[in-house]
């Protein structure tokens, strides 16, 4: 190799240290080398090596990912996923594995082996004496590359591994019916399903590459219309799992075609380079279309030269980690969180920037085994494209990882977040005309990403009268989903002021989802809209009016659009926003007794004033607290705000305290200045460790591994902590441990950023861009 991999990236990021150093020293102490983004500062380090796929370290370029292990025999494997990987029922599943096997094995034995994840470049990095490799996925192209120098030549083969070899029925059993529930249920005895599993193809090698496929040639899609009886509105919405294709071609410097599944060199060598080049076609396309623009993409990416993709892509990871941070110092405990909250964010880096979002149930990265034909998939066994809860979006645990992405800058990652509901907005619309016979969208609490309820949870048998009820009460009437991403788009807009985005994705599907909530509904004999029936999350589903959750929302939503320039709407969408406001419902009041809340919403003279979780509601079903969404996300509540003590109130009455998984206790806590509870929250949320070697894949709780709600909600308590904003008010430090030191950058409304250093509860360093802004931030709880 011309330069070294390890060494050209020390010396760029070196650079950029000294560039602090000298800019301090001419600045004085505004900016300082201490503020400037050193991810490599948290890079893991292992010095065994691995036994199985539970030993992995996640690499990805947001579209294209691989866990990566090392085995006791030295050999080198790769779990590959991708983002759009969706086979013919819907289902995420992975590309395959690839095995690298040196004969001659510089790692296995070896006392100076260390395997390192470098964040700061998202590579993994094997060593031991001369011998280095490297993995990583081009941040710029879908190609996985394995580079480096062998100390002495070793014979070099690489291995695809595939498991989907059979084309089989669903009816039978089979590693691949796990983690389907969206389809049918959880666990055995499965329904028939009319699509079959298609096997996948290896096509027959060519002299030095290996190139393999999934080939849709059927499709659950229209399926779903059918059961939920939309056929009328079918033939307005193209399959897009039909023909839908996706693979891989693998190859590599040296070496040669052994069989349709092995590379092998020629002879031993002491350069290594393989290079995985991915793509995904969609319909209306063929298999034998897909190999041909493959073949025109490896042609494309084989021109350019190694060193230019490399520098390229140390560039854009150099340039993501200068977008945001937090760094914490002070404590064991403050190492710790900071620690999490980088992991967090290179994992959702590593995982969202394709076609579809990143997955609450592990993302690119969940893990399995290869088992016998004839054995289903379990929780406890099962093959790699295996994740429970199955290929459903679940809004409420979604929502968590995409919401801090907003204070980070990351709007690249939170694109395919918010493509996913945009594009299934026509859908949606068309669904409630027929439903309805009015205008508007309705998205319910778990959709696949074309826009539909999934069949399990609108039940295959739902023959009856009313065809529009959902059988599964958890989500039946759990709709306040798309208030909230019209929230989040919101916040996209305070911070970017694109108008452009505005105009084609916030206000086109804010408006539609409030638009249904005020056609829906009729008025009660006081003249305001009475929200029947109704869930209030899917803790509370029998004889609920008037959820907490959807009001706030609305009051959030409709609100800030009238704060829109007039020039992003129009005169009738404005109108109408009025109209819905003057009509909604008071947010739901009660009072404690003895520190519970009352039951039906009814108060109790002798407690404390609280808000509920809706006007009436039953019994629990769920662990959420439905009334603290006035706090988070909606942000009605806080810091700076009236009722504060209200909220208080409500928040230490709350029927269950939750602080990881889809738990929103940490976020509450620091929305509320409650400092104290915010540091155990947020400990809690970045310290949930799972039981893989590389243990920021968060625990499963009620989820699965890598729990990525988990991760989000302790990135929003974090920043929450940090940095608050309301208009054009920025508040510092409403909620931050005296004994906490941190150096942060955050993205806040009117395009302005907020950086410094805090220690000791004081802010020092302070930097505001633009410095016109610097007069809109407040620093709280400032030490005299």
């Amino acid at each position: 190799m011309k330069t070294p991999i390890k060494k050209a990236f020390h010396s760029s990021f070196a650079g950029l240290l000294l560039a602090g150093f000298a800019l301090a020293a001419l600045t004085g102490s505004c900016v300082r080398a201490a503020t400037l983004p050193d991810p490599s500062l948290n890079n893991v380090a292992w010095q065994t090596l691995g036994t199985n796929e539970n030993d992995s370290m996640p690499i990805g370029n947001g579209d294209l990912a691989a866990n990566v292990w090392t085995e006791q025999n030295g050999d080198i494997v790769l779990l590959i996923a991708k983002s759009d990987a969706l086979t013919e029922l819907g289902k995420l599943v992975k590309l395959a594995r690839v095995r690298i096997h040196l004969s001659d094995n510089p790692f296995a034995g070896a006392s100076d082996f260390t395997q390192t994840l470098r964040l700061e470049n998202a590579s993994v990095e094997l060593k031991s004496g001369a011998s280095h490799l490297t993995v990583w996925v081009d941040a710029n192209r879908p190609v996985l590359h394995v580079s480096g120098d062998l100390a002495r030549p070793s014979q070099v083969e690489a291995k695809l591994e595939i498991w989907r070899t059979r084309t089989h029925s669903f009816n039978e059993p089979s590693p691949d019916r796990g983690g389907l529930s969206g389809l049918v249920g959880s666990r055995p005895p499965y329904r028939e399903i009319p699509v079959p599993f298609t096997a996948d193809t290896v096509v027959p090698a060519t002299a030095d590459r290996l190139t393999w496929y999934h080939f849709n040639s059927d499709s659950i899609y229209p399926e779903s219309f059918k059961q939920q009886h939309l056929e009328e509105i079918e033939k307005n919405h193209p399959d897009p799992l039909l023909h839908h294709c996706f693979g891989a071609t693998l190859e590599g410097a040296g070496l040669k075609a052994k069989d349709d599944r092995t590379l092998v060199s020629a002879q031993p060598q002491k350069e290594v380079r393989i290079a995985l080049t991915a793509l995904t076609t969609t319909a209306p396309v063929s298999a034998q279309a897909w190999q041909q623009k493959l073949d025109g993409l490896v042609r494309t990416y084989r021109a350019v030269p190694f060193e230019q993709a490399w520098s390229e892509h140390t560039a854009w990871w150099t340039n993501f980690w200068r977008r945001s941070w937090i760094q914490l110092s002070g404590s064991e405990e403050a190492r710790k969180v900071s620690q999490g909250y980088i992991m967090q964010r290179y994992m959702m880096a590593a995982s969202s920037r394709g076609a579809f979002p990143a997955k609450l149930t592990g993302s690119l990265f969940t893990v399995g085994r290869d088992l016998p034909d004839g054995v289903d998939s379990t929780d406890e066994l099962h093959n790699p494209d295996y994740r429970k809860w199955g290929s459903a979006f679940w809004n409420q645990n979604q929502r968590h990882f995409y919401w801090p992405l907003l204070a980070t800058g990351d709007f690249d990652l939170v694109k395919p977040w918010f493509d996913m509901y945009v594009h299934a907005l026509p859908m949606a619309k068309d669904r409630v005309r027929a439903y309805y016979h009015h205008d508007g969208a309705e998205f319910i609490e778990t959709i696949n990403f074309w826009g539909l309820p999934t069949l399990w949870d609108f039940d295959w048998d739902n023959k009856g009268n009313e065809t529009n009820v959902i059988k599964n009460t958890f989500i039946r009437h759990h709709i306040q989903g798309g208030l909230e991403v019209s929230a989040q788009m919101l916040d996209q807009y305070d911070i970017t002021q694109d108008a452009a985005f505005a105009r084609e994705q916030l206000v086109p599907f804010a408006d539609a989802v409030l638009t249904f909530y005020a056609q829906h509904w009729k008025t009660d004999e006081s003249g305001k809209l009475r929200f029947y029936p109704m869930n209030s999350l899917e803790t509370y589903q029998v004889d609920v009016t008037n959820p907490t959750p959807d009001i706030a929302g609305i009051l959030n939503v409709a609100q800030r659009l009238l704060e829109l320039p007039a020039s992003l709407t129009t005169s009738q969408q404005r109108a109408a926003w009025k109209q819905l406001l003057d009509k909604l419902p008071p947010l739901p009041m009660g009072t404690t007794h003895d520190g519970k809340q009352p039951p039906m919403g009814h108060g109790d003279a002798d407690g404390t004033r609280i808000i509920l979780p809706a006007q009436v509601y039953g019994g629990r079903e769920n662990h959420e607290n439905p009334e603290l969404y006035a706090v988070f996300p909606y942000r009605i509540y806080g810091v700076g705000k009236p009722d504060l003590e209200l909220a208080r109130n409500t928040f230490a009455a709350r029927a269950e305290a939750m602080n990881v998984c889809w738990g929103q206790d940490g976020e509450e806590a620091a929305l509320l200045g409650l400092t104290e509870e915010a540091r155990k929250d947020v400990v809690s949320e970045m310290t949930h460790y799972g039981d893989q070697r590389f243990k920021w894949f968060w625990d499963k709780h009620y989820d699965w591994i890598p729990d990525m709600d988990n991760g989000g909600a302790g990135m929003v308590t974090l920043q929450s902590m940090l940095m608050q904003t309301d208009g054009r008010r920025i508040l510092l430090t409403p909620a931050w441990p005296k004994d906490w030191t941190a150096d942060f950058k955050l993205h806040a409304p009117f395009n302005t950023t907020v950086e410094g250093r805090v220690e000791g509860g004081k802010v020092t360093g302070l930097k505001v861009t633009p410095e016109s802004r610097r007069a809109d931030v407040t620093i709280l709880n400032q030490p005299e």
